[in-house]
């Protein structure tokens, strides 16, 4: 048995009252007020990951935090989540033999889902100054960070030149931050110079073919979406496991894959009627997912054997707003040495080059197709470019800039 299946051994003989999280309303996401933390060591006595849930009718994916050592003592927290006990616990482990938690990032200024632990993980570590992305804002009302709960003494925006912040002689950042008109999104990179690791929040990620650890703590979701139908009883192995998490992929990146069909209403209650489980947590028997024959496909072209690539929502809706300004990001960190990238999404640590980084951003340049550079196939967009092409006639999108 490795260091972490024993971890998790441990973890498994915890109370439930360690997962707790009593704001989950502030971000009604599965898992709700129960929330499972799992640590993982990715640079020895360097880098931690500390992996959560989060989805929506079982359509789960994980939400990472990343802890880093600092050379003089100390820590760095990147994109903090929900501060549970059990979480702090984790924490406090790395605190009694690295030092305080010296410096928190919020590295985006529209993720909700990251932007609410803030606040609560840093009044639970009161030494530590928090530094946060540019043109911070909320909906529907745009509070100020104080009301949030973030600790106004001790917050602070990112200084625009990373040469000025606290961290600069072990750290690089550079700030993507794009004026959507009704908000913004950011997006702060950060280089860890040390151990050549790059940390992203939600600009490029890669899909694992098998379900993450923190998945499979509670597999119940990844076998809800592994049946065929309502009336099928799914045996809990590797590979129903596998299949059930891949199918999620599917539905948490392209919101409706092309290879998925919906039963129409009347099956779908003469299903549910059949269903063996018909309780709440089995939302009642209703299941009125069918999947075509290729979904394979789909999937084997999204994951694209682990190669880091921009989620397609952001290919379509966000970044296309400023290509020249993603592409003279997305240059500047390429000219930054690393070999490795962990987002705060889905598969981590990603194996990768800066190379491969800029390459995720070819889609915006106006001589390669978004086919050449992003593999994906194009039934799939199809359901997040209908969205697009809604929202611009409804005024509330724009359409994109010309590309570079």
């Amino acid at each position: 048995m490795n260091s972490q299946e024993r971890q998790r051994k441990v973890q498994l003989q915890e109370h439930p009252r360690d997962w707790s999280w009593s704001f989950w309303p502030a971000v009604p996401l599965y898992p709700y007020n129960k929330r499972r933390t799992l640590r993982r060591e990715i640079v020895k006595d360097t880098i931690w990951t500390f992996d959560q849930l989060q989805g929506i009718l079982y359509t789960i994916v994980p939400i990472r935090m990343t802890v880093v050592k600092l050379a003089a003592g100390g820590l760095l927290v990147y994109a903090p989540v929900a501060p549970t006990t059990e979480c702090v616990r984790l924490v406090n482990e790395l605190v009694a033999v690295q030092g305080d938690v010296k410096y928190i990032i919020l590295p985006t200024s529209s993720g909700l889902e990251h932007k609410v632990f803030v606040g609560p993980f840093a009044r639970r570590f009161p030494q530590a100054q928090v530094f946060v992305a540019p043109h911070q804002w909320s909906f529907p009302f745009n509070l100020p960070l104080s009301w949030l709960g973030f600790p106004q003494k001790r917050t602070s925006l990112l200084p625009e030149d990373s040469r000025q912040a606290p961290f600069a002689d072990e750290f690089d950042y550079a700030v993507l931050d794009i004026n959507l008109g009704r908000g913004s999104f950011a997006e702060v990179a950060v280089l860890h110079k040390r151990s050549r690791t790059l940390l992203v929040t939600d600009s490029v990620l890669s899909v694992p073919e098998d379900p993450p650890a923190i998945v499979q703590l509670d597999p119940y979701p990844l076998l809800f979406h592994a049946r065929e139908n309502a009336v099928e009883v799914i045996e809990d192995n590797e590979a129903n496991r596998r299949k059930g998490w891949q199918r999620i992929s599917l539905f948490a990146i392209y919101l409706r894959p092309s290879v998925l069909e919906t039963a129409g209403v009347g099956q779908t209650l003469r299903d549910a009627l059949k269903a063996p489980n018909k309780s709440p947590k089995a939302y009642f028997g209703l299941f009125p997912f069918r999947w075509k024959e290729n979904w394979q496909q789909s999937f084997d072209a999204l994951r694209g054997n682990g190669r880091p690539f921009v989620a397609p929502i952001l290919q379509t809706l966000i970044l296309p707003q400023a290509p020249n300004q993603v592409l003279s990001w997305a240059d500047k960190v390429a000219t930054w040495d690393f070999g490795r990238i962990i987002s705060c999404h889905f598969d981590s640590p990603i194996p990768t080059s800066p190379h491969e980084f800029r390459q995720a951003f070819a889609f915006l340049e106006r001589n390669t197709s978004g086919s050449s550079s992003q593999p994906l196939l194009e039934e799939d967009l199809k359901f997040i470019k209908e969205l697009e092409a809604n929202l611009i006639r409804r005024g509330i999108a724009t359409p994109p800039k010309e590309k570079v």
